[in-house]
């Protein structure tokens, strides 16, 4: 009888967390956007100070692209809807760089880069009829730098910033290309 009751515990107790851990974590359906407009109280708010290290184990920050409109992207290598919107992204460092804008992906493999450049080296990307490797910074991150952007609730996830350093827009899921190319535009 006691053992039954255990055994009963340990599976509602499994279930329940299996249940709490998806919800965290999931990831929208394949042509599925979820978008968050940042409010206009946070829109004044300014981007966090954030340094991690890129793929080379050099510093960068968030700081150095002050000047610039930057697209924070955090993303994973394992994370499906992040390979769908990787293209987008090359092609918008492609499209606005010149004009004072940069792409910065925070890779949020728990590897590291030990994953992480290896993949960015190798793969490529079908971006308008051409294969094409990741052109924009990356950099490994990590919960604390997550945090301090007010956390994730799945992957991709993109902030973008102002020129002057303030938090514009934040998405949540696959970007809609056509809307962040907007934004991106009022920007520069």
């Amino acid at each position: 009888m006691k053992k039954s009751v255990l055994v009963i515990i340990a599976v509602v107790a499994v279930i329940g967390a299996t249940y709490f851990a998806d919800r965290a974590t999931r990831q929208p359906r394949k042509g599925q956007i979820h978008l968050t407009v940042a409010n206009a109280a946070a829109a004044a708010k300014s981007a966090p100070e954030v340094t991690l290290k890129d793929l080379d184990g050099k510093d960068l920050s968030l700081a150095q692209y002050k000047g610039k409109v930057v697209l924070v992207n955090f993303w994973a290598t394992w994370c499906e809807p992040c390979q769908v919107e990787i293209p987008w992204l090359i092609e918008m460092q492609q499209k606005y760089a010149a004009k004072g804008f940069t792409v910065l992906g925070i890779a949020m493999d728990e590897e590291g880069a030990s994953v992480v450049t290896p993949w960015v080296k190798n793969e490529r990307f079908d971006v308008n009829g051409s294969k094409s490797q990741m052109n924009y910074p990356i950099v490994v991150g990590n919960d604390a730098a997550a945090d301090k952007f007010g956390g994730l609730l799945g992957y991709p996830t993109s902030i973008l910033v102002s020129r002057d350093g303030k938090v514009i827009k934040r998405i949540t899921g696959l970007i809609s290309l056509d809307e962040i190319s907007k934004s991106i535009e009022s920007q520069l």
